[in-house]
C-alpha cells in the first residue's frame, strides 16, 4: 500500500511514518521501494505501527521505542525479564503521576489564593503566610 493509504488507515501522518523509517522503526520486512522509487508498503507496517502505538501510549521514549523493537525481533528476552521491564515501567509512571499530583496541587493553591485575593483580600494574604511558613503545604 502506497504511504498516503498506511497513513489513513494508521491515524498518522505521511510524516510521522516517514520519521518512523528515518529512526529504523519501520525497515525492508515492512516498505520496499518500486521501480519508479515510491514507497510500498506490507500488511507487516500495518503491525509494526499499532505496536510501535502502543508502546508511545505508555510514555517510552525513542531510545526506549527502538530498544523495544530490537529486543521484540530478536526475541531476546524472557517472560520474566519483561514482566521486570513492565513493572519497571509501571513504577516510572506511578512515579510521574505523583509529580505531577504535586503540581496539580500547586497549581490548585495558586488559583485558590488569587480567586480570595477577588473575594477575601484577607483571607488571600493569610493564606499566603501559612503558605511561605510551611504549615499549608
Amino acid at each position: 500500500m502506497k504511504i498516503q493509504e498506511l497513513a489513513d488507515k494508521m491515524g498518522l501522518t505521511i510524516h510521522a511514518i516517514r520519521y518512523y523509517e528515518k529512526e529504523g522503526l519501520l525497515d525492508e520486512r515492512h516498505v520496499r521501494r518500486e521501480s519508479n522509487n515510491y514507497r510500498n508498503y506490507s500488511g507487516e507496517a500495518v503491525e509494526r505501527l499499532k505496536l510501535i502505538k502502543k508502546f508511545q501510549s505508555i510514555g517510552c521514549s525513542l531510545a526506549e521505542l527502538k530498544e523495544a523493537l530490537r529486543d521484540h525481533d530478536a526475541n531476546a528476552h524472557t517472560n520474566l525479564q519483561i514482566i521486570d521491564w513492565i513493572r519497571g515501567k509501571k513504577t516510572e509512571i506511578e512515579n510521574k503521576k505523583k509529580e505531577y499530583d504535586h503540581m496539580l496541587d500547586t497549581l490548585n493553591k495558586m488559583l485558590e489564593y488569587r480567586m480570595l485575593l477577588i473575594e477575601d483580600p484577607q483571607k488571600a494574604q493569610e493564606m499566603l503566610k501559612n503558605w511561605h511558613a510551611g504549615t499549608s503545604d
